[in-house]
């Protein structure tokens, strides 16, 4: 009984052990989204100021290539 016991023990530390690591790289994870998400902010930003004269076409001007 007493080695099913640290058994039980063994595991579950073993188990909270993993679900901190687990929880932490979450953590960075989320992080990391929030400063993707930022710098596409900036990009949409930047994209928005450029102006129509700078040589990008809208999609509505676009050619397509002769073979179509």
């Amino acid at each position: 009984m007493e080695t099913k016991i640290n058994h039980l023990e063994e595991q579950m530390a073993i188990l909270q052990h993993e679900m901190a690591q687990m929880s932490h790289e979450v953590y960075a994870q989320q992080k990391e989204l929030s400063h993707l998400l930022l710098e596409i902010e900036k990009l949409k930003s930047r994209l928005e100021g450029v102006q129509p004269e700078s040589g990008i076409l809208t999609a509505s001007e676009d050619i397509p290539p002769p073979h179509y």
